[in-house]
């Protein structure tokens, strides 16, 4: 990997999680929710995301093939946050 021609002075690096202290997580869910659900309907046999690019003052965003720089109204919500748990991992009881 070939170092950037420039640097952004407070950039930290790519996005892992949502700076959870700074939005409403449950709107950001849903809304990326609805923008990875609206990209699979419009491409059913598209390129799998990463996860979405979500700015919940817009209420807009995008589906990311690979990990962004965001702007700083930008959150990004990774795959397995937007899929949610697999019921396989749950503990149930089947009585």
């Amino acid at each position: 990997m070939s170092s950037p021609s420039f640097e952004i002075r407070g950039a930290v690096g790519t996005p892992t999680s949502p700076r959870w202290d700074r939005v409403d997580s449950r709107a950001l869910i849903a809304l990326a929710r609805t923008i990875y659900f609206n990209y699979l309907s419009a491409t059913p046999s598209g390129l799998e995301p990463v996860g979405a690019v979500v700015d919940l003052q817009h209420g807009e965003g995008r589906v990311a093939f690979d990990l962004p720089v965001l702007l700083p109204e930008e959150e990004f919500v990774g795959i397995e946050l937007i899929r949610g748990r697999s019921p396989r991992g749950r503990n149930r009881c089947k009585g």
